[in-house]
């Protein structure tokens, strides 16, 4: 038989969207905002438990979305809208076209850009592993965005260039850094790690790979 996993993301309850605004927003500590977090986690590994899952996730209701929670794990990034990064990106037109595109707001989606030397502050999902790990004997997968992902969407010339002297700098402390947490996650015990690359569909899929996207 096959082995049944999950791709990572749950839907948020109001609840754990009320607590990622609050805590965005600064109305929330990180001890309550933890709490919320910790009962939704517990809830998504029961579901998991009882569908009969063999690999478990969290759901990612720590996140915001998927890739743009690094920047309070590391330093040299700050969240930046679409909408803030229009004058930086390189080709405005086409971004200008992607925005219009976009069933949200440009300025409800947001990117980790990096505007200084990338360090991780602390483990990007260590953490995370070793919370889900407590509520289950079944192994844990761990979902991070891909360092193809990061290099490319993290990228922005107007405040990049200021640290970095071109994308395949920056590129190899992002792949520094995944490789540093890879390993901490191995010796936590975690089996399984998933790196997100959606954006290498544009590479196989699409004359235009060398377009910027929101990611």
């Amino acid at each position: 038989m096959f082995t049944t996993t999950q791709v990572g993301s749950w839907p948020r309850s109001r609840d754990m969207l009320k607590a990622l605004r609050d805590r965005r927003l600064g109305k929330m500590s990180r001890a309550e905002f933890d709490a919320v977090a910790d009962e939704e986690v517990r809830r998504t590994v029961r579901i998991q438990e009882e569908a009969g899952m063999d690999i478990l996730v969290d759901g990612e209701h720590r996140r915001d979305n998927f890739y743009s929670f690094i920047t309070e794990k590391m330093e040299g990034t700050r969240l930046m809208s679409l909408a803030e990064m229009l004058d930086e990106v390189e080709d405005k037109s086409g971004f200008e076209e992607l925005l219009g595109t976009l069933d949200v707001p440009a300025s409800a989606i947001r990117n980790p850009t990096c505007v200084g030397r990338l360090e991780r502050r602390e483990p990007l999902a260590v953490q995370d592993f070793q919370f889900v790990k407590s509520l289950t004997d079944k192994p844990v997968k761990i979902t991070l965005p891909g360092p193809y992902l990061l290099s490319r969407s993290m990228w922005v010339p107007g405040y990049t260039k200021n640290v970095y002297v071109d994308q395949k700098e920056m590129g190899d402390d992002v792949v520094r850094i995944l490789r540093e947490e890879l390993l901490d996650l191995a010796a936590a015990g975690c089996e399984f790690v998933q790196f997100d690359e959606p954006v290498l569909t544009e590479v196989v899929m699409s004359a235009e790979c060398g377009r910027r996207t929101f990611m």
